[in-house]
């Protein structure tokens, strides 16, 4: 699989489960790509910071760890660096610089403002999306609406599931995912809690 159908299946797949297992396995190998760099390449320190704030504002930490325990913004930095072409890197760097010039109805940067501005400017650009999602347009999959795929809160958002649903702790707290499953049982009853095994 291309990268480029990669990105194209990502962005249009609404939900983790739906994505194909081809390209699972290709954005898991990304993460560990991820995991094991360490080092930023495309993002610089206030765009990291902006990242990792809004990534765990979207997935904070509860009983299972959020997204800046699951290292989400290293996983979006790789996926700018090295799957994005230019102009979709260029899209979401200005969709951030942007970000900080909505911020600045508070006299400050995004970064800056306290965590309830904070996510008063997260959910304007939530709603802003979702209208924009709803305008009549070219439908998508199953007759709903396409998605916004050049919008940048929902490339974010995206990106920030993805990143966090394909780290271990996203994966084995959140999903339940076991990589070798126990015996088959055939007509068990599930309890709720075990049905993201």
């Amino acid at each position: 699989m291309e990268r480029r159908e990669a990105l194209r299946l990502l962005a249009t797949a609404s939900a983790l489960p739906l994505i194909p297992g081809e390209l699972f396995a290709l954005l898991r190998t990304a993460r560990v790509a991820a995991d094991s760099g360490g080092t930023l390449h495309t993002l610089n320190a206030q765009q990291n910071a902006t990242v990792t704030r809004m990534a765990e504002l979207i997935l904070p930490e509860t009983d299972t760890a959020g997204a800046t325990a699951a290292r989400v913004n290293e996983f979006i930095d790789l996926i700018l660096t090295e799957w994005y072409g230019e102009e979709e890197r260029e899209r979401f760097l200005r969709g951030l610089a942007n970000l900080d010039s909505l911020s600045q109805i508070y006299g400050k940067n995004f970064i800056e403002c306290t965590e309830i501005q904070q996510v008063k400017i997260l959910t304007e650009l939530d709603q802003a999306m979702a209208s924009e999602a709803a305008a009549p347009g070219t439908p998508g999959d199953f007759g709903e609406p396409a998605p916004p795929t050049h919008n940048f809160f929902y490339l974010l958002k995206q990106l920030t599931l993805t990143g966090y649903f394909t780290s271990e702790a996203g994966a084995k707290q959140a999903l339940h995912f076991q990589m070798i499953p126990g015996r088959y049982d055939g007509c068990v009853t599930i309890a709720p809690a075990e049905r993201g095994k």
